[in-house]
């Protein structure tokens, strides 16, 4: 969503930290070039200008630190004042009310209303254990209310019984009559929407809003939509009264600036984003994370969630008491390219490992793609069990028969099995009392620095949650330490054996045809 500003903002600020010394008039033209980066990703050209006069204002008359370039501290002052502008602090949706919580949601026809009614059921249901109601409101588009009750069955959630030519202010008062009835915490109410904002709209929302008393009342507004968002939002805040927004469409290839403009000009917080079509595609809205993204500074937290979540913990626990005796088999690998596919492929995850984000352009050029860890994937299932658990009996003949049933030639095979011997190799060295030996030196120094010397070296990362990691990744950065050095904070994911598959040391030896990092 963000690559073509991160892309910019980053060739601009990377011209600011080379230099000694700034002058006002490098500031200025690098602002000038933030402001031109930020009217082409259709960011509201009110919020672009009080942006850059807070950048500029704070720049200028910056206090900068001795130990820390004047390049450095603008980068860091743009950083902070698009966490501002995104909203400082992440907000989810707020249940602190009687049950049933009413959740209303509104926006326009094609935003995602009914999808995005879906997956907010499915979290909450998920993640926070509630029991939740689901209704239809729609009845002007043909199949709205057979959709949701299709999203129902398909996530096992409840869904108010349709009952043909009742009025949508009636359909919510018998929703919030049933989700009491039936002991439900919440119940999500899905609007009508119109191809465009009109006075019938309105009514009828301000009319449910009186019937039903909604807690939230989340506008939904699709993340594509550009400069018109904003006038979206304002009409839907004045006339409804919204308490937050979602964005669908996240993972598309729009400029973005629709999530930089809604949260600065409506003041309403971004909840939650939709970043995929499948039900559990859908993540809450931390604007610093963002704006780390945007910055090019990748976003570990997220990788950390994400892993988390993906990851089973049984099958990582074995894996890495494996790898601990240095032992690393094709089935280890085929697995571990499985994983990767699940937290969304070498793009996903190099977009969120701090900076790496440059590296996707590079890979793509090289002819890596995600496609990639398929046809390996492939050429091992089509091994024989021996053939996975001892790669060195695989001779020509062999290769053959291989090549053949995964419709891939001989190169590739070779090229799969130098990335295992390359990979079995450092799990050998890291494994080994030599070693396990270098690598806990490197780790007590680490702790060390951090402060962290009376812990007896680094804490466990796997064992450790998200906010954990995050404020050790600050506890670094605060001791002067790049968090992207840290082993399992920038450089692996825990459960992982601490590596991603073919990413060695510098560059990626393990991945063929990619040209190493200069």
């Amino acid at each position: 969503m963000f690559e073509n500003l991160q892309d910019r903002l980053g060739s601009i600020l990377n011209g600011l930290t080379g230099r000694g010394a700034l002058s006002e008039a490098d500031v200025s033209a690098a602002l000038r070039e933030v402001r031109r980066a930020l009217l082409e990703a259709d960011v509201a050209l009110e919020v672009v200008r009080s942006f850059t006069d807070r950048v500029r204002e704070k720049a200028v008359g910056a206090a900068v630190v001795k130990s820390i370039k004047p390049g450095q501290m603008v980068v860091k002052i743009v950083h902070d004042e698009l966490v501002e502008m995104l909203g400082s602090e992440g907000v989810s949706i707020d249940l602190n009310a009687p049950a049933p919580v009413v959740v209303m949601m509104v926006g326009l026809q094609g935003s995602g209303k009914t999808t995005t009614t879906g997956k907010i059921a499915k979290r909450l249901t998920d993640r926070e254990k509630k029991k939740v109601l689901m209704a239809s409101l729609d009845t002007r588009r043909p199949a709205a209310q057979e959709q949701l009750r299709q999203l129902g069955v398909q996530t096992g959630i409840d869904v108010l019984p349709i009952i043909a030519g009742q009025s949508p202010t009636d359909i919510a008062s018998r929703a919030v009559q049933a989700a009491k009835l039936g002991g439900h915490d919440v119940v999500i109410l899905d609007t009508a929407g119109r191809t465009h904002i009109d006075e019938p709209l309105m009514v009828e929302m301000a009319e449910i809003k009186a019937r039903s008393k909604p807690h939230e009342i989340l506008l939904v507004a699709d993340a594509l939509t550009g400069q018109d968002a904003v006038n979206l939002a304002r009409n839907f805040d004045e006339r409804v009264g919204i308490t937050g927004l979602v964005l669908t469409r996240m993972d598309g290839d729009g400029r973005g600036g629709a999530a930089l403009s809604m949260r600065a000009v409506t003041g309403k917080p971004i909840k939650l984003i939709g970043v995929g079509e499948k039900m559990t595609e859908l993540e809450e809205f931390h604007p610093r994370r963002i704006a780390d993204r945007i910055l090019g500074m990748g976003d570990i937290v997220s990788l950390v969630e994400r892993a988390a979540e993906t990851i089973d913990a049984e099958k990582a626990k074995a894996m890495a008491e494996k790898m601990a005796k240095g032992k690393f088999d094709l089935n280890d690998l085929a697995e571990q390219l499985k994983q990767m596919q699940k937290m969304g492929g070498m793009g996903g995850i190099m977009g969120l490992m701090p900076g790496m984000a440059g590296m996707k352009d590079k890979m793509a050029a090289a002819g890596l793609s995600d496609k990639l860890f398929g046809r390996q994937i492939a050429i091992i299932q089509s091994m024989t069990k021996a053939e996975r658990a001892n790669p060195d009996i695989l001779k020509h003949s062999r290769k053959k028969r291989i090549a053949a049933g995964s419709g891939t030639d001989a190169a590739e095979i070779n090229k799969l099995l130098k990335m295992h011997r390359q990979m079995a190799d450092m799990m050998k060295a890291m494994g080994g009392k030599k070693g396990g030996g270098m690598m806990k030196q490197m780790m007590g120094g680490l702790a060390g620095k951090m402060g962290l010397g009376g812990m007896g070296g680094m804490p466990d990362l796997s064992s450790m949650d998200p906010k954990q990691i995050e404020a050790l990744a600050k506890q670094a950065e605060a001791a002067g330490i790049n968090p992207g050095a840290l082993p399992g904070i920038g450089g692996g994911l825990p459960g992982l054996g601490g590596k991603l598959p073919g990413l060695g040391g510098g560059g990626f030896p393990g991945l063929p045809g990619l040209p190493k990092k200069k």
